[in-house]
């Protein structure tokens, strides 16, 4: 498998100590992931660093959070500032992706996308886990091998339309502010699209 290495900056919570641990922690990238709907980007990626900070901790630990008492940690999330727009139902669902993890991986993340030959298996892998639809699944594959030089075969076209170089269309777009603006406009652009197409 090509893992090209690379520094995997991110500027996705546009907030250094948050994207400083999306850069280290493959379970603090997949976390954000998780988070990333339905509030903006930089909310939901900022997400990981403040629930480290809410346990004491300097990284996420998949066998924690796992056994972590369901009812402490959605009031862990839900402390102001909340975690996101839904913090209950996303509590459970980071508890749920952090059991998956210990089940099947021995609570490392990294071990998702480690030995993964193909980008169609990896994309396999990644839409098992809870939470992660296709689309989600293609935007953090594409997350993968854009910023963190996670490149199997094929990796690009198993991302869809996200794997491209040069668009500007998902998380694993953003570099910093202006791309992040152009990220945003995209989305705009496309959820009036799909509003037409509705009302047409």
């Amino acid at each position: 498998m090509n893992t090209e290495h690379t520094e995997n900056t991110f500027r996705l919570a546009q907030q250094p100590e948050a994207d400083e641990l999306l850069g280290r922690s493959p379970l603090a990238a997949l976390v954000g992931m998780l988070l990333d709907q339905q509030v903006p980007m930089e909310w939901a990626f900022t997400g990981p660093w403040t629930i480290a900070q809410r346990l004491g901790s300097e990284d996420l630990d998949a066998h924690a959070i796992a056994a972590y008492d369901p009812e402490a940690f959605a009031a862990l999330l839900s402390e102001k500032p909340a975690v996101h727009r839904y913090p209950g139902s996303m509590a459970k669902r980071v508890q749920q992706l952090c059991a998956y993890l210990v089940e099947h991986y021995g609570g490392d993340a990294a071990a998702v996308w480690a030995d993964a030959d193909t980008g169609a298996e990896l994309l396999r892998r990644l839409k098992a886990l809870p939470g992660f639809g296709e689309q989600k699944a293609q935007i953090f594959l594409a997350l993968l091998g854009k910023r963190m030089g996670v490149r199997p075969t094929g990796w690009r076209e198993a991302a869809g339309g996200y794997g491209p170089a040069g668009v500007y269309r998902s998380a694993a777009d953003i570099t910093g502010p202006e791309s992040l603006a152009k990220v945003r406009a995209y989305k705009q652009q496309a959820k009036a699209a799909a509003k037409a197409a509705k009302a047409g």
